[in-house]
This record gives C-alpha cells, structure tokens and sequence, in this order.
C-alpha cells in the first residue's frame, strides 16, 4: 500500500464517477478511474458502483499497481517517490511505466532527471491534455517532497554521581526535616507529647534512610 498523500492524489485527479463514463482516451471507466483492464470487472455503458464499492476497488487497484511495480524499482526509494510512482502507473498502465524513461533514470541513480522524464506522459489519444500536464505536476511534487522524519527521542542524561539522584536528595532532605522536627519537639513540647513528637519523627528518619540505603544500592547495580 502506498501512503495516504498517494492516495489522495489518485482521488483528487481521478475522481470519482459511480456511473460508468469514456475517458478522454474513449476507455469506459468508472470509479476512481477503474477500467476494464484493471481485471477486476468489465466496465461498459451499463456500470454502476456504490461509494464503498469505488473505494474498495481503489484499494484493490492502488495495492496491485504498487506490488507490481516495487519489482521493477533499483534500490532504494522514499514513500513519497513511490506513491508519486504508484500515481504515474495507475495513469499509464503498469507496461507503460516499466518501458518509462522516468523509471530508467531513477534506477540509473539519476534523481534529477526523472521529474522531466515524468511530466513527458501528458498526452491522451495523440494530444496533449492540460488536465494530464497538471497531473504530472501533482505527481512530480509529490516525488520531490522530503519524508518528514520523526523526532529524535533524547536520552536521559546519565548521572554521575549518587547524590544527583532525586530520590537520594529527597530521602536526606526528609531525614533533615525529621532530625529538625525533633529538636523542634524536645524544646517546644513536654511530657507525653514530646515522647510521641520524637517517636514520629525517629520513625519519618528512619523511612528517609531506608529509602536512601536501597537507592544507593540500587546505584551500585548499575541502575542509573
């Protein structure tokens, strides 16, 4: 299959007839552009499709063409050359295409060359089409977009040390707070007040420590 920008150039310069029509060239088509020599049905006067049945016949069609073609290309080509290729065959026939200068100079490692080889196919019964030239166009624009590329994913940066890792700060800066909250409880509180305050806090300390002991260890696992 190709990519969705192929398939909406075929779309667009195709369209779409659910009542079978003759092309400029007198071929009876219908659908997005479906004759005959598709080999899936017989187009004549009397065809008529649905809108899923034209849909899924250009499916059926764009699949074909590009599994027939992708033999016939030398190395290596992008999505949007391709689709640009799938477009220009679906156009001229898939003979026509393998007997094409524009395929010729693409595997021949002549890029540059090919836009021009592929605005050569504009004529349609002997005459030259303004509709066919506009095409080409479509589908030489198409073969010199750049493929976007997806973002490049950016690595967490390694720490070095121990004591830049989050969980290390937090449990030293927890066991701080606790010692701090002690000496708060033994100067401000009394009695059993102060007994519960300190137990609390021991028990805050020693939870930060723990935290910190297993990340240390952690640390010298290899666990960044």
């Amino acid at each position: 299959m190709i990519n969705q920008a192929g398939i909406d150039l075929i779309k667009q310069w195709e369209g779409c007839k659910l009542k079978a029509y003759k092309d400029v060239a007198g071929v009876w088509t219908v659908g997005y552009g479906l004759t005959s020599g598709a080999g899936f049905i017989e187009v004549g006067p009397d065809t008529v499709l649905t809108q899923d049945e034209a849909d899924w016949y250009l499916e059926q069609v764009v699949d074909r063409f590009a599994s027939q073609i992708r033999p016939m290309i030398a190395g290596q080509i992008n999505e949007n050359q391709f689709a640009a290729f799938v477009s220009l065959a679906y156009n001229i026939g898939v003979g026509a295409f393998k007997r094409s200068s524009a395929l010729k100079h693409f595997n021949a490692g002549r890029i540059e060359l090919v836009p021009d080889a592929m605005r050569m196919w504009k004529k349609a019964g002997g005459k030259t089409v303004q509709g066919l030239i506009n095409r080409r166009e479509a589908e030489v624009s198409l073969f010199l977009k750049p493929v976007a590329k997806p973002a490049p994913v950016v690595a967490p940066k390694q720490r070095s040390t121990p004591a830049q890792s989050r969980t290390v700060q937090a449990s030293v800066a927890q066991a701080a707070s606790a010692v701090g909250g002690a000496v708060g409880a033994l100067n401000a509180l009394d009695g059993v007040a102060q007994v519960v305050a300190l137990i609390g806090c021991i028990v805050i300390a020693a939870m930060a420590m723990f935290i910190m002991r297993e990340r240390l260890k952690a640390w010298a696992s290899g666990w960044r």
